[in-house]
């Protein structure tokens, strides 16, 4: 019985630090980019992942860079006559989960997902190449949100910028 009040009582402990550290993250993820948490099946954590794995404008050249980090990219899996892509299993696994969660929440809560998923089914796809063309397609829309709405360029950049144009002396 003593083990298991210590047991419980240190659960309340880490319990309450986890709903702290997740209060400053949300904090931290609405000063930064509150656009992210806008969007359907975009969380405090997984818009932390996300900022964090995209970093700063400009690091990834597009949105297709973002998708490749993300392991959402579709990689050629064709065989003979059928055309066929798989899911890349490479990069950035932690940015893969978030985009995983996202995925899995738009299909059970958003009305849009469910339709696509449907037509997707009904033209012979199976349920693992929807999630993938889904992760795709999310990499793609929250790269273009952050690029937008990320914060400014860090003041070295714009510097060297400035004088590569000739602007600084």
């Amino acid at each position: 019985m003593i083990a298991l009040r210590h047991t419980a009582r240190r659960v309340l402990i880490l319990e309450a630090e986890a709903n702290d550290l997740e209060t400053e993250l949300e904090r931290l993820v609405k000063r930064n980019v509150p656009a992210l948490l806008d969007e359907v099946g975009v969380g405090t954590i997984t818009a932390a992942q996300l900022y964090c794995s995209w970093s700063h404008p400009g690091r990834l050249r597009s949105d297709g860079a973002f998708a490749m980090l993300g392991g959402a990219a579709p990689i050629p899996a064709s065989s003979g006559q059928t055309v066929r892509y798989r899911l890349n299993r490479g990069g950035d696994r932690q940015l893969n989960c978030a985009l995983h969660t996202i995925v899995l929440v738009r299909l059970m809560h958003d009305p849009a997902t469910r339709a696509y998923a449907a037509r997707r089914a009904a033209e012979g796809k199976t349920p693992r190449e929807i999630k993938r063309c889904l992760k795709r397609y999310v990499a793609r829309h929250l790269f273009r949100i952050l690029e937008a709405h990320g914060p400014a360029q860090p003041a070295r950049r714009r510097l060297h910028r400035a004088r590569t144009l000739g602007v600084c002396s």
